[in-house]
């Protein structure tokens, strides 16, 4: 995971208690946009973690839209979160 900073040449890593593991964070719209997602786009997710980058892709694109701007697209954001989480859960 610390090797994805370097790669994709954003965000950052940031290690959980136990240091084996950690997260990947990107906060900036551009990179997630620009870099993250079109690199999955090229190299397509397989299996479950499809459906997580499909519903992501959706929220990007409502948000490049301006729809995170009006409380109707808002709601389409947070509606899409929640389908995440629900798959996340099962």
């Amino acid at each position: 995971m610390k090797n994805l900073v370097y790669y994709f040449g954003c965000g950052r890593y940031v290690s959980r208690n136990n240091k084996n593991t950690g997260n990947f964070i990107v906060t900036k719209f551009n990179d997630m946009n620009l870099k993250i997602i079109y690199f999955f786009k090229k190299y397509p997710i397989r299996g479950v973690k499809a459906l997580h980058f499909s519903d992501f892709c959706e929220g990007a694109e409502l948000m490049k839209k301006g729809a995170n701007l009006t409380l109707k697209g808002l709601e389409n954001i947070r509606q899409i979160k929640m389908r995440i989480l629900m798959i996340l859960n099962e």
